[in-house]
């Protein structure tokens, strides 16, 4: 097991939430998907950060899914399990060695094994991505906070369904104690560091 002290967690893009046309796509998720593909490059390069998907999945009738959101389901069902709107869309498709983590509530250390993942792994940095901030995004920040993670948020790498609902997500993370950076801010900031010279 290659030790690892910091984390890329890609958090629920699964083509229910991310191909425009469907019924809860998150508007602002399509767009992010060439950062992210960007940003999870780099990581792979330079071959120093663990890589994690987590993603949501339900049973068709809903049985496995948080209360308050049972009604919406029933209406529009997603993320049902074995569908193909349940799978990573193909541009950020797991390599070998990359973990799939299937979380049941919102945060991804709600009921997972992540952060035994992460402790096992020497892992006490994380990057942020995926959607959507007010959700997913934000339960997962406020327990990687909680469990003395260094949260780096990349922030055009997620989005919400709104660009005001993002800045007030944004704003409440940097005073929760993340950091929030762009994808072009995170790069420079460690070109030279993690990856290597050629990238």
């Amino acid at each position: 097991m290659i030790q690892k002290d910091t984390a890329l967690l890609i958090i629920d893009m699964q083509q229910d939430f991310v191909r425009e046309g469907t019924p809860l796509c998150v508007a602002g998720a399509a767009a992010t998907v060439p950062v992210i593909a960007s940003l999870l490059a780099d990581c792979r390069n330079s071959g120093r950060i663990a890589i994690f998907h987590i993603v949501r999945e339900y049973e068709p009738d809903g049985t496995d899914l948080e209360r308050c959101r049972l009604e919406s389901f029933h209406r529009v069902p997603g993320a049902i399990r074995g569908t193909a709107g349940a799978e990573i869309v193909p541009e950020l498709q797991p390599h070998p060695g990359e973990t799939v983590i299937v979380k049941p509530r919102y945060s991804a250390f709600f009921q997972t094994k992540l952060d035994l993942c992460l402790r096992r792994l020497g892992v006490d940095s994380l990057l942020i991505a995926g959607t959507q901030y007010p959700n997913c995004i934000r339960a997962t920040v406020t327990d990687a906070l909680s469990l003395d993670y260094q949260v780096t948020v990349i922030s055009d790498c997620c989005s919400a369904r709104t660009p005001e609902i993002a800045e007030a997500n944004l704003t409440d993370m940097r005073n929760l104690g993340a950091r929030c950076l762009t994808f072009a801010e995170w790069h420079l900031e460690i070109s030279g560091h993690l990856l290597p010279s050629s990238c």
